[in-house]
């Protein structure tokens, strides 16, 4: 099998006898490496000393008093921010179950890059023996915001990042930059979607995350969609279910649903209850999903054999920014995982 999501600081992890991801030291000081908290030359002696001893001992217990001590105040603040989330994760021991825990305390006191990192590097522990790019694709929109695109009638995500990239570089990086800063428009580089003519080209990209997904109905990047999602559900709560996309939904006994994001949460909630919606945020429906439990004992049990409806929906801006805990916490299971 290539390698993927090299970026995922999957190697730098271990599975347990569950197949989850035991938090290592390693993992622990990729992030002690990272800018915001890697000492500069302005560091002070209290930064550097405590950045060492970290490095050393990323599970040690660090008093208020030591990170007072740093005197710059925003590497105070991230190292703040960064010691809380160690002690998440060590206290978790595994990163399912601390991604897990941060959903069904209520609250989620991590910043959402760490979130998203927690979803890239579970996703790149489940798909380990995917050999289809698409499904590889149509997973990084559960950890990357994505831009949609309409175009003959085709739904197109790219990744908003690589979008907003491209927008100001053409795709020619700082030289890109430097043309567009001087008066010259970069010539514009289309990013290519992903079929099965190319989809071997994403193998030495996927770092990248410059191609497109099409999730158009019946089509295979929403089918691609639909098995990771099963997947997703199947890793953390250890149940079988089925997702397919469905064009409307009829069923007069309509008992559950999960949206996918915020815009699709509220608009399923509004067809629920009969609310009228305008036009305009009908249209910012990308898709809708029947998922069904393989066993109907798994789900509570007023609800045995009733199935869920999801959505997802782009915002004005025609942005997706899917939220996959919302499958983890939101379905009508009988016992908690």
């Amino acid at each position: 099998m290539p390698d993927f999501w090299r970026d995922s600081g999957f190697h730098l992890v271990q599975r347990n006898a569950s197949g989850h991801l035991v938090v290592t030291d390693a993992f622990l000081r990729a992030y002690l490496a990272r800018p915001e908290i890697r000492p500069v030359p302005e560091s002070c002696d209290a930064e550097r000393v405590l950045h060492a001893a970290l490095m050393a001992d990323p599970r040690q217990a660090v008093s208020a008093h030591r990170v007072a001590d740093v005197a710059d105040p925003d590497a105070r603040e991230n190292y703040g921010v960064l010691l809380s989330f160690f002690g998440h994760l060590v206290a978790a021991g595994t990163i399912e179950a601390a991604y897990l825990a941060l959903f069904r305390a209520g609250a989620v006191p991590v910043p959402p890059l760490f979130v998203d990192q927690m979803v890239h590097i579970v996703l790149r522990n489940i798909l380990d023996e995917i050999d289809d790019p698409l499904r590889l694709r149509a997973a990084e929109a559960l950890f990357r915001a994505q831009t949609v695109t309409i175009q003959d009638g085709a739904i197109l995500m790219a990744d908003s990042d690589t979008v907003a990239m491209y927008a100001t570089t053409g795709g020619f990086g700082a030289l890109g930059r430097l043309l567009a800063e001087g008066g010259t428009k970069p010539r514009r580089v289309d990013l290519d979607v992903l079929n099965d003519e190319n989809a071997t080209s994403y193998w030495e990209k996927s770092d990248k995350y410059d191609t497109v997904l099409d999730v158009t109905f019946a089509r295979p990047g929403l089918d691609a969609l639909c098995r990771v999602l099963e997947a997703w559900v199947g890793h953390f709560l250890g149940v079988r279910v089925r997702i397919h996309p469905v064009q409307r939904i009829r069923d007069q006994r309509w008992r559950w649903h999960v949206g996918l994001d915020v815009e699709a949460s509220a608009l399923l909630n509004d067809l629920y209850n009969g609310t009228d919606v305008p036009e305009a945020t009908l249209e910012r429906l990308l898709s809708l999903f029947r998922l069904e439990f393989h066993d109907p004992a798994d789900m509570r049990a007023d609800l045995a054999g009733a199935p869920v409806y999801l959505a997802m929906a782009m915002t004005g801006d025609r942005s997706l920014r899917l939220k996959p805990q919302n499958l983890l916490v939101n379905l009508p299971l009988a016992r908690t995982a």
